[in-house]
């Protein structure tokens, strides 16, 4: 059980598990049979957690330099024989899940969003292109998602999903400015600080609230620009109040922003 905890841990599993539930409510949103919905769910859990365990093998011994104890690798809690036996099977489902839903549908998985953040691990992460892969990666998932049934999802979604993951980057980011600094990971974040990246990331997420009002064909409906309206007045009164409010309001607008992609998109 202890490992068990270690290994879900070090896989990162809150953002494994949002990533997949927003490619689940993806799959509803193009209607994909349920089998196939199933499957690239699997599929897109395994790469998320191949992602998060690479990402904490590799950056074990920089961890371990700053104490990092909610590291279960760099702690001593996980054998990193273990986490290299671990990676070789979820890297082997998600290969073969991905490329189950159809070729073109696995290769933009594997190659975008996968390779993705594997890169971001590797190394672009020490760069100013940091925002890259989650860009990439986000805004490739609902191209997998379509072309699992042969279709191209409309261009607005693919926006939103693009403006979701740069956002998410630079909230992910925060918390481990210091550390990252300490080691010499100098990613978008760093360079630009603290307060720029929440500011950044609150204009990326209301940005992306606007292209899910605006995208899909059509009139917007009332209660659409109503949340717009309210995001809007959130984001600015975060803004000027400072502190913790700004990083606060970003978190709220990021779940409203999948909420309306849910909504808009059915």
């Amino acid at each position: 059980m202890a490992t068990t905890l270690a290994l879900l841990r070090a896989s990162h599993f809150a953002p494994t598990v949002a990533v997949t539930a927003v490619v689940v409510v993806l799959t509803v949103i193009a209607r994909l049979e349920p089998g196939t919905a199933a499957v690239l769910a699997c599929a897109v859990l395994a790469g998320q957690l191949s992602i998060g365990w690479s990402n904490d093998l590799l950056d074990a011994d920089r961890d371990a330099r700053v104490g990092r104890r909610d590291k279960p690798i760099a702690a001593g809690q996980l054998p990193r024989a273990l986490v290299r036996r671990a990676l070789v099977v979820v890297v082997a489902a998600c290969t073969v899940a991905s490329l189950a839903v159809g070729v073109l549908s696995g290769l933009v998985h594997l190659l975008l969003g996968v390779g993705s953040g594997w890169a971001y691990n590797l190394g672009v992460k020490r760069t100013v292109w940091s925002w890259l892969p989650y860009a990439v990666a986000f805004g490739s998932l609902p191209v997998l998602v379509w072309l699992a049934d042969d279709r191209l999802p409309p261009g607005w979604i693919v926006a939103a999903g693009s403006l979701l993951g740069l956002g998410a980057h630079l909230l992910n980011a925060l918390p481990d400015l210091a550390d990252d600094a300490a080691t010499g990971v100098r990613g978008l974040p760093h360079r630009i600080g603290a307060r720029a990246s929440v500011l950044l990331a609150l204009s990326c997420l209301t940005a992306a609230s606007a292209v899910t009002v605006l995208g899909p064909a059509g009139a917007a409906p009332g209660w659409a620009w109503g949340v717009l309206g309210a995001v809007v007045a959130l984001a600015v009164a975060a803004a000027r109040a400072g502190g913790r409010a700004p990083f606060r309001a970003a978190m709220v607008i990021a779940l409203v922003d999948v909420v309306m992609l849910a909504a808009r998109g059915l």
